[in-house]
């Protein structure tokens, strides 16, 4: 069996909190999510989503305007 990477220091969000990091409304956190652009855990009925993922997300969303 593969050993599980370190979870014990993880931050894990709620869809309201990503979408309030990220100024964009919760639906678009969802969608974001079940495109599979964002990773996330299904807890219940709920989502969360690890704030290194956000912000790895929001790095590699970056470009160059102008």
């Amino acid at each position: 069996m593969a050993a599980s990477p370190d979870m014990s220091d993880a931050k894990f969000l709620t869809v309201a909190e990503v979408a309030a990091v990220m100024r964009v409304s919760k639906m678009t956190v969802y969608r974001l999510v079940h495109n599979g652009d964002l990773p996330a855990v299904r807890v219940g009925r709920s989502f969360r989503v690890l704030e290194d993922d956000v912000n790895r997300y929001l790095r590699e969303s970056f470009f160059d305007a102008g």
